[in-house]
């Protein structure tokens, strides 16, 4: 029996893949599931079209990513806070408050995005890269200085 997967499988194959099967095991298991629908004609064809939409969503999705990438790379956040002694914050600055200025800046970008080669605890100049796509990132500057009613 032909099915075409409509959900990943570990040993059978990908989402839209066409394989062959044991009758019972397609009619008992992986249809009722909804893991995979018989194959025929008009499936085949849905299925076919499906995978061209995807396709051309995913590269949609890529080329905003890299547009977006070459905008934001570079862009500069100053983040004023209380500091202690020797430059030392009270806490630290998080991805969060990255997230924040970026999305003060204009960007819509989830925090869990945002990676920081270092935690940010003392004042100076800091890099956080951003992943905006599997394929493009931008890297963003952090500057991190002392308030005037600190010092």
């Amino acid at each position: 029996m032909k099915v075409i997967l409509t959900a990943d499988h570990d040993t059978l194959g990908l989402r839209g893949d066409e394989v062959e099967v044991k009758p019972g095991y397609g009619q008992n298991f992986l249809i009722p599931r909804q893991m995979a629908v018989v194959a025929t004609q008009s499936t085949r064809k849905r299925y076919a079209e499906e995978t061209k939409q995807a396709a051309h969503k995913v590269e949609a999705a890529r080329g905003n990513a890299e547009k977006l990438a070459a905008r934001m790379d570079g862009t500069a956040l100053v983040f004023p806070v209380k500091t202690g002694e020797e430059g030392r914050l009270f806490g630290s600055v998080t991805t969060q408050q990255v997230a924040d200025e970026l999305v003060a800046k204009g960007y819509d970008v989830d925090r869990r995005k945002i990676t920081m080669s270092e935690d940010i605890r003392t004042t100076g100049d800091y890099t956080a890269t951003v992943r905006l796509h599997p394929e493009h990132s931008a890297e963003i500057k952090v500057s991190v200085v002392a308030e005037e009613s600190s010092l």
